[in-house]
C-alpha cells in the first residue's frame, strides 16, 4: 500500500491540483479549487463552484463585514479557511421569493438570535427564515451548501480546469 499524506489548502497557500484519470476520458471530467475561486473574488461575492439541478456550493471570500442576507429555506456555511463570525437575527419582514440567498436592504427588523464564532472546518447552520451577516478580521473562505438564487454568481469559463490540462 502507498502512504498519501493530506494536504489542507488555505488562501494563502494551495496548489490548483488535477485529476488523475484511469480508465475514462479526461473530457468528461471538469473542476475548480475553492481556495483560486476566493483567491480571485472581491469579499462576499458568492461564486458557484458546484451544481445539481436547482442546489448550488457557493464559495465566498469573507473579509470584513458582509451585508445581510436571509433565504427562505436552510443553508449551510463551513469555515474553509480562517475564521468567520455569524451574526443571526430573526427576520420579521417578508420572506424572499424564490430560492437562494438574497442581500437585504440594512438592519433587518427581529430579535437577535446570537452568534457563531467559526473556524476552518466548523459547520454553521444558517436557518430558514433568519437574517445573518458573516465577518471576517482576515481574509477566510466560506463554503455555502444552498440553492441557485440571484446571488449566486457563475463563471465557469473562468474557474473551471478540465481533466484534459
Amino acid at each position: 500500500m502507498a502512504d498519501y499524506t493530506t494536504e489542507l489548502g488555505s488562501l494563502d497557500d494551495f496548489r490548483k491540483g488535477g485529476v488523475h484519470i484511469i480508465n475514462d476520458d479526461p473530457r468528461n471530467y471538469v473542476f475548480s479549487n475553492a481556495f483560486e475561486v476566493a483567491s480571485k473574488s472581491a469579499p462576499f461575492e458568492r461564486v458557484c463552484v458546484a451544481k445539481n439541478l436547482e442546489y448550488a456550493i457557493e464559495i465566498m471570500r469573507a473579509e470584513g463585514a458582509s451585508p445581510w442576507f436571509t433565504a427562505a429555506h436552510d443553508e449551510f456555511a463551513l469555515c474553509l479557511d480562517g475564521q468567520i463570525e455569524v451574526e443571526l437575527m430573526k427576520h420579521a419582514g417578508e420572506a424572499p421569493e424564490g430560492d437562494g440567498a438574497h442581500a437585504l436592504d440594512g438592519e433587518p427588523d427581529g430579535p437577535r438570535m446570537g452568534r457563531i464564532r467559526a473556524g476552518r472546518g466548523h459547520l454553521t447552520l444558517l436557518p430558514a427564515g433568519a437574517a445573518y451577516r458573516i465577518s471576517a478580521d482576515a481574509p477566510s473562505v466560506v463554503l455555502f451548501q444552498t440553492m441557485d438564487g440571484p446571488l449566486t454568481i457563475e463563471r465557469w469559463a473562468e474557474i473551471c480546469q478540465t481533466g484534459e490540462e
